[in-house]
């Protein structure tokens, strides 16, 4: 009987998962920030990359524990604005030459994709589940 206990929200899984993703990334960054050399780049675009790539995942959280929707929204569009700031501060810092194209290129492309995902997410949280849904109804005269 060590099966898992299934819960009664069908989205807790992905929930979960995001939760551990967002961590990651963030542990990930924390190490990136910490092997960047010592000076003033690393002073102040490097915190401010840990700033950003941690909020992600803090933002993350309050948003999967929202009181109601309109809190959801609220919250996961500040978990994509953290998401997307984090994409800014690593282009600054490889534009810099101060990280490597392999360096840059993993944290990148994980930054996009959750900002992607918090996107998708707010719309849905916006404006329901299908493609017509997304779209503000407008009445006709």
């Amino acid at each position: 009987m060590g099966g898992r206990v299934q819960s009664a929200n069908p989205n807790a899984g992905f929930r979960f998962h995001l939760e551990q993703r967002t961590r990651h990334f963030a542990v990930n960054v924390i190490r990136f920030v910490g092997a960047l050399s010592d000076g003033q780049i690393r002073d102040v675009i490097g915190r401010q990359l840990l700033r950003s790539a941690t909020s992600v995942g803090a933002n993350y959280r309050a948003a999967a524990r929202a009181r109601s929707r309109s809190d959801f929204i609220a919250k996961i569009s500040i978990a994509e604005e953290e998401a997307d700031e984090t994409q800014y501060w690593l282009e600054i810092l490889f534009d810099l030459k101060a990280v490597t194209e392999d360096q840059f290129h993993q944290l990148y492309q994980e930054a996009r994709e959750l900002t992607a995902i918090f996107v998708s997410s707010g719309r849905t949280a916006k404006y329901g589940s299908t493609r017509d849904d997304r779209r503000p109804k407008v009445e006709s005269m």
